[in-house]
């Protein structure tokens, strides 16, 4: 659903600026936001606007969008946000400029910058000024989306849904077992768990205790904290 921006400050143009009011739903499927997440699209082309936000509609985020360069600095003087995606071109402004109102007036939010004129120098400028990430347009919206999701995912704003870890981890589980030539019976033997039980938690039906996940590591000679660090990779 979208609707007028109704704020005290910055005064903009109507047509220049929209917001999308976060729907309670899933986030990107296999993620859901540790609380409220708010994101703002800088870029003078109104389309571009305009598919950022028809990409990331419906998953969980407040999305405003700006498309009025000039109003950027005013913009940025407002509320707090926990990701920006600016277009690296802004008619009349430096990016520099903007990489400084950002650093100044949103300093805990995160830059995606987006460019239809990438080049070697814009990148760098972008990595200094300590971007998250450098895309260029025309982009795949899975591509946006997947890169949101690790850049907030990052920040510690999203978390995995428990089925999602579930199969996560049994993914994991089964593709170590399956490299070491193990059959489930003998991952059962090594770790006194039941075959049934094993199977649900390879594919992701079942819970694992962190008895059993223990004792699975135990088995496939790795630690704990290396299984949840494969499923966050993976993921």
């Amino acid at each position: 659903m979208t609707v007028q921006l109704q704020m005290p400050a910055p005064v903009v143009p109507v047509q220049s600026v929209s917001r999308t009011v976060a729907r309670r739903e899933p986030v990107m499927r296999d993620f859901q936001p540790s609380g409220e997440i708010r994101l703002l699209v800088l870029d003078d082309d109104p389309a571009t606007c305009q598919l950022v936000r028809a990409t990331l509609d419906g998953e969980g985020f407040i999305i405003d969008t700006l498309s009025e360069p000039g109003h950027a600095e005013e913009w940025l003087k407002g509320q707090p946000y926990h990701l920006i995606l600016m277009d690296y071109v802004l008619p009349g402004l430096d990016p520099d400029k903007v990489f400084g109102w950002i650093h100044e007036f949103q300093s805990e939010a995160s830059v995606i910058v987006l460019t239809a004129y990438p080049s070697i120098e814009s990148a760098l400028n972008s990595l200094r000024a300590r971007a998250f990430d450098y895309m260029t347009k025309p982009f795949q919206v899975d591509q946006l989306k997947a890169l949101v999701v690790r850049c907030l995912e990052g920040k510690g704003l999203l978390r995995m849904t428990e089925e999602a870890l579930r199969e996560s981890l049994g993914s994991v589980i089964r593709e170590r077992r399956k490299a070491q030539k193990l059959t489930l019976q003998q991952l059962s033997q090594r770790t006194g768990v039941s075959l049934g039980y094993l199977s649900q938690i390879e594919l992701g039906k079942n819970s694992a205790s962190i008895d059993t996940l223990y004792r699975i590591s135990l088995a496939l000679g790795m630690r704990m904290a290396d299984l949840f660090q494969s499923v966050q990779r993976g993921a």
